[in-house]
């Protein structure tokens, strides 16, 4: 959470914070007043992440809805799940439109076309 550009923006705030917790011999305040950024920053963060994924296709949004974390999956296995028998329209409409968004990554990166080859959600 970049927090440090929230304090920058209300830096007044900030620094009147500190002055009333050390005029009450508490914490409370500032903590409440960080705690407000925080609250502030993961607002901004989830409009950004709307936002994105605004941008994701449909198709890409299929392959990562059956997939799960840390589980390497086949193409074929990927295809099979998504009922597709295109082996190129996999390719170009699901697989490499999602490597190329960081959104999957390849096992063996070094070696795209390996047999071998598996692919992890990210």
């Amino acid at each position: 959470i970049p927090i440090e550009s929230q304090i920058e923006k209300f830096q007044d705030e900030y620094y009147d914070a500190i002055a009333k917790c050390h005029a009450d011999g508490e914490s409370t305040i500032f903590i409440e007043f960080i705690l407000s950024q925080i609250d502030k920053s993961l607002d901004d963060i989830s409009i950004q992440v709307s936002e994105s994924d605004a941008y994701i296709s449909e198709a890409i949004k299929k392959l990562l809805e059956v997939m799960e974390y840390d589980i390497p999956y086949t193409s074929k296995i990927l295809m099979e799940k998504l009922g597709l028998k295109s082996k190129e329209g996999f390719r170009r409409n699901y697989l490499r439109p999602a490597i190329d968004m960081n959104l999957i990554c390849m096992t063996i990166p070094d070696k795209p076309n390996s047999r071998n080859q598996r692919y992890v959600k990210v």
